[in-house]
C-alpha cells in the first residue's frame, strides 16, 4: 500500500508486465509496493520533463505555423491519453520536430482546422494499425528512408530558423521550401543584430548548460537566463508576447492565454466535406506513419535503457487515442518524443504516472507563468530548434551510412533527402519506400539462383544422371522478382531429354506469380514431350501445389521427396521405356 511501512513486496514483483493498460498495472504497482520513494521519483522526473516540454512545445508549434499555446494543448492532453492508454511504460507523448514539415504545408493551405482534422484521421489510422497489430510491421520500413527524410526535416527546420535568428520581417512565408529561402534572402537586408546576439547567447548556453549542470534542463537555464537579461537590458528584440495576441472576454492577451485547454470540434464551424478528407487523406498516411516510427523507435530506446519491453500493438493503439482525443482540445498531432523519453528516465521514472506529471506540470505552467512566458525571445526559441535540428541530423551516421552503404541505399538515401526538402515528406515517404522495396526486390530475385545438369555438362552429370535425365535445381525464393528468369531457363534443356527432375527443396516460398512461371514452364515441358519430376518441395509450397492440383490435373508430373528419389524414379522410367521415342512421355503408372 501507498506510504504503509513493512508491506513492500520484492522486486520481482515490481517487475510489472509493460504490455498491461495503464490502470491495471498502476494498480497492480500499488499492491507490488509502489510506496513513496516510487511516487517522488515518478513526480520528479515527471516535472523535469515538464520543464523541458515546455519551451520545445511552444517553439514546435511556431515552426509548423500555429500559435505556440496549440503544442502546449498537445503537450497536455496527448501526454496524458498516450501515458494512460499506450504500451511503454516510460514513453513521454508531445510535439515532435518530424512533424514539423509535414504538418506546415497543412496549415498553409488548409489552416488550422484542417491541421487538426489531419491529426484526427491519422489518429484513427493509428488506432486501425494497431488493432490490426501492425506494431511489428514498422520495422519493415527501411534504415536509408528513415534516415533520408530525419536528415531532410533537420535540414528544413535548420534553415527556417534563420528568419527569427537574424529578426527577419517578411510580408508573408510562402509555401515550398526553395521559395521559402528566396523570400529570406530577399528579406536579409532587415536583419537585426540585436536578434543575433539574443540567439548566439541562447546557443552558447544550451551547449555549455548540459557540461555544467544535468540537474537543471538546459532549455530552462538558458531561455531563462536569454528571457531575464532582455527583459531587465530592455533589447528590443521580438517576442512570444509581441509576436502573438489572443482575445478574451474582449481583452487582448499577449502570448500564451492562461486558460487550460477547451473542447472543441477540431473542423471548427465548417462542415466536414468528403473533399477536405480526400484532400487530407495522404497527409494523414503520413503522419501516421512518421508517428508510428517515432513512437516505436523511442519505446524501443527506453527498451535499451530500462530492461524493459514494451507492446508495439498497444503503443499504437495509445498513440492513436492521444490523436484522437488531442484536436477536440486544440492540440496538433503528437508522437513518442524521444529525447524527452530518455530525460524522463534519467530522471528517474518508475511508471507511466511520470508521463502525467509531465503533462500536469506544462497545465501548470501555462495557469500560472503565462505572463512571464510572454517575455521569451522569438531568436532564443529559433536557436532551441537549430540544437534539436542538429541533434536531429545524426550527420555523423549519414556520412558513415554515404561512405559504406551499398550504392543503392545510399541512392535511397539521397533521394528521400533531396525530396523531403525540395517538396514534402508525402511525397519523400512514398517514393523512399516504393524505391527501397523495388531494390529489396532485385537483391531477393539476385538471391535465387539455377542450376541446369544434363548429359552434356560432362562427367559429373553422366555420373548422376542416366541418359535422357535432366536435372533442373532452383534455390531461393520463387517470387514475382525471380520467377520468370528461372523458369525461363528450363528453355536450355536438351531435345533428347525425356525426365526432367525439377529439384525445388531449397525454394523456401513462392507467390501467385512464381506458380504461374511454374505452371507455363510445366505445360511448356508437356508440348515438348518432356515427364516431370518435382522433387522436395518444402511445406509451404507443397500447400500452394496441393491447391493448384498440379499432380491432379497434369497427368506429366509427379512429385518426389528429394532429389535422390526423384533420380531413382528417372532411372525406372528410362528402364522401362528405352525407347519412347516421339511417343508422348508415359504416365506415373507406365
Amino acid at each position: 500500500m501507498l506510504g504503509v511501512p513493512g508491506r513492500r513486496k520484492s522486486r520481482e514483483v515490481l517487475a510489472l508486465p509493460d504490455r498491461l493498460p495503464f490502470a491495471v498495472a498502476l494498480r497492480r504497482a500499488f499492491a507490488g509496493g509502489y510506496d513513496r520513494e516510487a511516487f517522488g521519483a515518478d513526480v520528479f522526473a515527471g516535472a523535469v520533463v515538464g520543464i523541458v516540454a515546455l519551451p520545445l512545445s511552444m517553439a514546435l508549434a511556431i515552426a509548423v505555423g500555429v500559435p505556440p499555446q496549440h503544442g502546449l494543448y498537445t503537450a497536455i492532453v496527448a501526454g496524458s491519453v498516450a501515458a494512460l492508454t499506450g504500451g511503454s511504460k516510460f514513453q513521454v507523448t508531445g510535439p515532435t520536430a518530424a512533424f514539423v514539415v509535414v504538418l506546415a504545408p497543412i496549415v498553409s493551405r488548409f489552416g488550422l482546422s484542417g491541421l487538426l482534422t489531419a491529426g484526427l484521421m491519422a489518429g484513427l489510422l493509428l488506432v486501425g494499425m494497431g488493432a490490426a497489430r501492425l506494431g511489428r510491421l514498422v520495422e519493415f520500413i527501411p534504415h536509408p528512408v528513415t534516415t533520408g527524410f530525419t536528415a531532410g526535416i533537420a535540414t528544413v527546420i535548420a534553415t527556417l530558423q534563420l528568419k527569427d535568428v537574424l529578426g527577419l520581417h517578411m510580408a508573408r512565408m510562402p509555401e515550398r521550401f526553395p521559395q521559402k529561402v528566396a523570400a529570406m534572402w530577399a528579406a536579409r537586408g532587415t536583419a537585426a543584430l540585436p536578434e543575433l546576439g539574443v540567439a548566439a547567447a541562447t546557443l552558447t548556453l544550451l551547449v555549455l548548460a548540459p557540461r555544467l549542470t544535468r540537474r537543471v534542463p538546459g532549455p530552462l537555464v538558458a531561455i531563462g537566463a536569454v528571457a531575464l537579461a532582455v527583459w531587465a537590458l530592455g533589447v528590443p528584440v521580438d517576442t512570444l508576447g509581441t509576436r502573438f495576441h489572443t482575445t478574451i472576454g474582449g481583452h487582448e492577451i499577449a502570448g500564451i492565454p492562461p486558460l487550460p485547454p477547451t473542447p472543441g470540434l477540431p473542423w471548427g464551424d465548417a462542415p466536414v466535406t468528403f473533399w477536405l478528407i480526400q484532400k487530407l487523406l495522404p497527409s494523414a498516411f503520413v503522419i501516421a506513419m512518421l508517428g508510428a516510427i517515432e513512437s516505436l523507435l523511442s519505446a524501443v530506446v527506453a527498451d535499451g535503457m530500462t530492461g524493459k519491453r514494451h507492446d508495439p500493438d498497444a503503443e499504437l493503439v495509445g498513440q492513436g487515442l492521444a490523436n484522437i482525443v488531442a484536436p477536440f482540445f486544440g492540440g496538433i498531432a503528437a508522437t513518442g518524443a524521444l529525447a524527452r523519453t530518455a530525460t524522463n528516465i534519467r530522471a528517474g521514472a518508475r511508471s507511466p504516472l511520470a508521463a502525467v506529471v509531465h503533462a500536469l506540470v506544462v497545465l501548470a505552467c501555462i495557469l500560472l507563468c503565462a505572463r512571464g512566458v510572454s517575455y521569451v525571445p522569438m531568436a532564443s526559441l529559433a536557436a532551441l530548434l537549430l540544437v534539436i535540428a542538429w541533434n536531429m541530423s545524426e550527420l555523423r551516421h549519414v556520412a558513415h551510412v554515404l561512405r559504406a552503404a551499398p550504392k543503392s541505399d545510399v541512392f535511397v538515401l539521397v533521394t528521400c533527402y533531396v525530396l523531403t526538402v525540395a517538396f514534402d515528406m508525402v511525397l519523400a515517404v512514398s517514393v523512399g519506400i516504393v524505391l527501397a522495396a523495388l531494390l529489396f526486390m532485385a537483391r531477393m530475385a539476385e538471391l535465387t539462383q539455377v542450376r541446369l545438369l544434363q548429359e552434356a555438362d560432362g562427367d559429373e552429370a553422366r555420373r548422376l544422371l542416366p541418359r535422357g535425365v535432366a536435372l533442373y535445381e532452383i534455390a531461393g525464393p520463387l517470387f514475382f522478382g525471380a520467377a520468370q528468369n528461372a523458369m525461363g531457363a528450363l528453355g536450355a534443356i536438351a531435345a533428347d531429354v525425356k525426365v526432367v527432375v525439377l529439384g525445388l527443396g531449397r525454394v523456401p516460398v513462392i507467390d501467385a506469380t512464381g506458380l504461374v512461371a511454374l505452371e507455363s514452364a510445366l505445360e511448356r515441358l508437356r508440348r515438348a514431350r518432356k515427364f516431370v519430376i518435382i522433387a522436395g518441395p518444402l511445406p509451404e509450397p507443397r500447400r500452394i501445389f496441393e491447391k493448384a492440383e498440379i499432380e491432379a490435373s497434369l497427368d506429366h508430373v509427379i512429385f518426389a521427396a528429394d532429389v535422390e528419389q526423384a533420380q531413382e524414379i528417372a532411372i525406372d522410367l528410362v528402364t522401362l521405356n528405352p525407347d519412347w521415342g516421339a511417343s508422348r512421355p508415359p504416365v506415373a503408372a507406365a
